[in-house]
């Protein structure tokens, strides 16, 4: 464990989760039509049309410095489509939005592999989208997207866990798609991108961030097959969003081990425990509550485990203890 008074940690390298979310909070304020927490709800008649919005970040950086944009399509879509799934529904459509600095027909045809690529992983239909050049606004390119979903009415997830609660957890492919500003900090302070990866020479460092995010529309349908109360995708604000499954306390046991990226990034940035798990994802990528013999179901029909339980919180906001480490809500 590293000093946390002396190590590297997100807002150090520029981004801020409590700004990030006061930010997001004062744009939504604006409106009253938004309802769930990762995904907008919109009641069309006898079902409920489901939108989500997200991007690459600065992932896109290291496809940059790699000449390689092959596989950002498929974290485009998959920071969409998990979070339908952690409302309970069924994405069904893909759009995206490519803003380039200039037009390049080499970077836009490896973009498009990697959508096609990610549809196809999510079963949902690729519907097109929109290209702007914009040299005086964008600076090389950025690349984001949304997803349409429908659920019917008695689809959802409720979007509370229930003390008593059994946790399920489905591994990550590794980083993801969130926390690759301070990945990136951390290893370029003695690396660059395209050095070995020391736990894995035969790949480079860059080639291991840029493995692509996971895509969990697969355990959708057993879960909907089950009692399940409430969902998570773990992304910004690592495992304090599981916190979004209500203000409980969070006890996991058992979680996915970590892949050696991890290791790697908090070394290099001599990162706490603490920030690396308020952070990423830590080798979990998407949770869920249920009952006991639910979440044992669940698990077995999928390739998920039970990695913990919900219990109740001694305050009003929540935390989640995983690892000798107790995180709330918010900082």
């Amino acid at each position: 464990m590293t000093d946390e008074d002396d190590g590297l940690t997100y807002a150090e390298a520029g981004v801020d989760i409590g700004e990030s979310e006061a930010a997001t909070a004062a744009l939504l304020g604006a409106t009253d039509d938004f309802a769930g927490d990762f995904a907008g709800l919109l009641d069309i008649g006898d079902r409920y049309l489901a939108l989500a919005t997200d991007g690459v970040g600065t992932k896109l950086l290291v496809a940059e410095a790699l000449g390689d944009y092959s596989t950002v399509g498929i974290d485009c879509i998959a920071m969409n489509v998990n979070d339908l799934v952690a409302q309970g529904v069924e994405p069904v459509a893909f759009v995206d939005y490519l803003a380039l600095e200039d037009p390049d027909d080499a970077v836009t045809e490896q973009l498009g592999r990697g959508l096609a690529r990610g549809a196809d992983l999510a079963d949902v239909a690729l519907l097109g989208g929109e290209t702007a050049i914009m040299p005086d606004v964008i600076s090389g390119l950025d690349i984001a997207g949304t997803a349409a979903g429908l659920a019917p009415h008695d689809g959802l997830f409720d979007g509370e866990a229930a003390p008593g609660d059994a946790i399920v957890g489905w591994a990550s492919s590794g980083i993801h798609s969130n926390g690759l500003t301070l990945a990136r900090e951390a290893v370029t302070r003695d690396h660059a991108y395209t050095d070995p990866f020391p736990p894995d020479p035969d790949r480079s460092i860059g080639e291991v961030l840029l493995e692509p995010t996971r895509i969990y529309t697969g355990v959708l349908e057993a879960l909907r097959n089950r009692e399940t109360h409430a969902a998570a995708h773990v992304t910004g604000g690592g495992w304090t969003n599981v916190v979004r499954m209500g203000p409980h306390r969070y006890e996991v046991t058992d979680p996915f081990e970590a892949q050696p990226v991890y290791g790697f990034v908090q070394s290099t940035g001599d990162v706490d425990d603490a920030e690396m798990h308020r952070t990423f994802n830590m080798g979990t990528g998407f949770v869920a509550a249920l009952p006991p013999a639910d979440a044992d179901a669940v698990a077995a029909e999928t390739d998920g485990r039970v990695i913990g339980h919900v219990t109740e919180s001694d305050g009003d906001a929540g935390t989640v203890e995983i690892r000798g480490l107790s995180l709330p809500a918010s900082e």
